[in-house]
């Protein structure tokens, strides 16, 4: 073993310049570059597939931790690490005192960034042997057919395989949305001096992930001439479709959004009467001096190109949600006026992501002493829309083989074709992510019930 460093290793979510690398997370040992390998391999993240901020983000602090450990415990870098010190890493992220203990989730999301690590390392020749053992596992596919999976890392805990899908009744989203975002009493009355100034912004906020199952860095950067292309569009329907741009969703998966068309309404009335407001106060205060790198642009048309000032073409598409939250709408003589953004704060600048989350752990706080005990996120109300969705979806497919002339086919696709709907709607890779919340509909008695109850009668009913 060698000598424990007593040197301070940090992680550095930004780097320098423009772009995607941007986001791309540094590890330094003292203020400087702790390995420039280690460098590489976080540069190649975003080549293989690994893009969005947040997930560069967990790569960053999942990998630190483990170079820290390293070097203060085992008195090693990151390329001579072992089996015995994943061992140790183990004892004392998982069976450790209570007050440092992690979740086995994520601990499973470390060890994930750490097997990319050092798969990545071997390929590349840095390390001899890997500190993970892997073997091969079989796993029951989708419509009963049996899969491979060729390697599965030994560290991983079989406990939290599963995923914890947490997710709310409709009726607790409405006391959330109205006492806790809104500040409103229980029964639906105002309580003198306890609305949130922001309630009605933030309560349309959580009606648009609870209603389309949106991410939160995918809401939070919608731009709102996108929201009012809907609005101008046809609105004869319950619904409007929405195209998620590929930058804009995860993994670069473009998908279509299914938006209620009273939810583009209210919005419309939040652009018209609230951010206006506080884009009254963008321009009063120059604004557009806070914003890190301004992308000034002329005020957008229906096309998906959005024309630059200094008279260059952008697409929409291309946009990463860190770009859009630069954009800065100039008026016809190359003013500033607005960010394009559609969530504003009060003095017009873009609600980020941790704003919300700040938000929604207030309004927790609200419910609670309220008396009502709930505590949601952001991620929670996308769960919520998954679960409910499958429900309203498998309670569809129910009724199909109920109708007079209804066959066994509708009953026979019964999970496939609900399971793929909420699939597209919310922008799985894999249908395996997906059929996680079918272990959930199982809890939603109230929609699912009466569908099965005509089902069953049907069946009864038959003729022998």
């Amino acid at each position: 073993m060698g000598t424990v460093s007593t040197a301070v290793i940090t992680v550095r979510e930004r780097r320098p310049g423009d772009g995607l690398d941007s986001h791309v997370p540094m590890i330094l040992r003292d203020g400087d570059l702790y390995d420039a390998e280690l460098d590489r391999f976080f540069l190649d993240l975003p080549l293989s597939g690994v893009r969005s901020p947040h997930s560069l983000r967990a790569f960053g602090y999942d990998i630190v931790v483990w170079v820290r450990f390293l070097a203060a415990a085992r008195g090693k870098s990151v390329w001579d690490a072992d089996r015995d010190d994943v061992d140790a890493y183990h004892r004392i992220r998982r069976r450790d005192d209570a007050r440092f203990r992690i979740s086995a989730s994520s601990w499973n999301r470390a060890i994930a960034s750490l097997d990319r690590l050092y798969c990545w390392g071997a390929r590349e020749g840095l390390v001899a042997e890997q500190p993970f053992t892997h073997r091969t596992v079989w796993r029951r596919g989708h419509g009963g057919r049996r899969s491979q999976l060729a390697a599965r890392n030994d560290a991983y805990e079989r406990a939290a395989q599963r995923s914890d899908v947490r997710f709310i009744t409709l009726e607790d989203f409405h006391v959330f949305r109205n006492v806790g975002l809104r500040g409103m009493a229980s029964d639906g009355t105002a309580r003198p001096g306890a609305r949130d100034r922001n309630g009605t912004r933030n309560a349309l906020f959580a009606d648009i992930l609870v209603s389309t199952g949106l991410r939160l860095e995918e809401a939070s950067y919608l731009l709102a001439h996108e929201l009012q292309a809907l609005h101008r569009g046809d609105s004869a329907g319950r619904q409007a479709w929405f195209e998620l741009p590929s930058a804009l969703a995860k993994g670069d998966r473009r998908r279509r959004v299914l938006v209620p068309t009273r939810l583009v309404q209210q919005v419309t009335a939040y652009i018209a009467v609230e951010r206006s407001v506080a884009l009254a106060k963008f321009v009063a205060r120059s604004g557009w001096l806070a914003t890190d790198r301004p992308i000034f642009i002329s005020r957008p048309g229906a096309s998906s190109t959005l024309t630059l000032q200094d008279g260059g073409r952008l697409s929409i598409d291309r946009l990463t949600p860190d770009e859009r939250g630069r954009l800065i709408i100039c008026d016809e003589t190359g003013a500033p006026r607005e960010p394009a953004v559609l969530w504003l704060t009060e003095v017009g600048q873009p609600v980020l992501p941790n704003s919300w989350e700040a938000a929604f752990t207030r309004a927790s706080r609200r419910c609670a002493d309220a008396g009502f005990p709930l505590r949601v996120s952001p991620h929670q109300l996308r769960h919520t829309f998954a679960v409910h969705m499958l429900a309203m979806l498998i309670q569809q497919q129910l009724r199909a083989t109920t109708t007079p002339g209804g066959t066994m086919e509708g009953y026979q696709k019964l999970l496939g074709d609900p399971l793929q709907q909420v699939q597209r709607l919310l922008g799985h890779a894999s249908l395996a992510t997906t059929y996680i919340y079918l272990d959930h509909v199982a809890s939603q008695t109230d929609t699912v019930d009466g569908a099965i109850e005509a089902l069953l009668a049907r069946i009864s009913a038959a003729p022998p």
